[in-house]
């Protein structure tokens, strides 16, 4: 089966067999923060953003992501740098070995996407799916809030002169 889909803003197309799953899909595309950590869905190392919103690719089918836009880690920096939620959560020493890591990142983008300014308990809850071994989660958590401090510094404020709102 051929699937075509947007793949970190670039349409990819691929063959795939049925019943391959998304994970399998990505590794093969060279996807490689796409993390196998349990293939059930438990641990989240395996999420993505599908069309914004956080999945674990061990549980969908490829052929699920037809038409569909996914993001992964890599698809968050830009050619300048790091996205500021990846550069807060290495500021913040949330990363220690890495193998959580890309999944936290499309958890928490997700989070702030839908919540400019969480909580730590928003944030521990928008997390709840990701499994870390190393960290205890408190560093992740301020990483997440000193992204969220970093993206609120650079949206337009509301009602600014020269807005869309008048």
């Amino acid at each position: 089966m051929r699937v075509t889909f947007t793949l970190n803003g670039r349409e990819t197309h691929a063959d795939v067999a049925p019943g391959a799953t998304l994970m399998e899909l990505l590794r093969g595309q060279g996807t490689v923060s796409v993390k196998d950590g349990c293939a059930r869905g438990d641990c989240g190392s395996c999420a993505v953003l599908l069309d914004g919103r956080a999945v674990t690719a061990c549980l969908l089918f490829a052929g699920q992501v037809e038409g569909r836009r996914l993001t992964t880690a890599e698809g968050l920096a830009d050619e300048v740098g790091l996205h500021p939620l990846q550069q807060a959560l290495l500021e913040a020493g949330g990363v220690q070995c890495g193998f959580c890591t890309p999944g936290i990142l499309m958890a928490a983008k997700e989070l702030l996407d839908r919540e400019p300014a969480p909580t730590h308990q928003q944030i521990r809850v928008g997390l709840a799916g990701n499994l870390c071994r190393c960290t205890g989660y408190t560093k992740i958590v301020e990483g997440v809030h000193d992204a969220a401090a970093m993206l609120a510094s650079t949206r337009p404020h509301a009602g600014a002169e020269g807005s869309d709102d008048d």
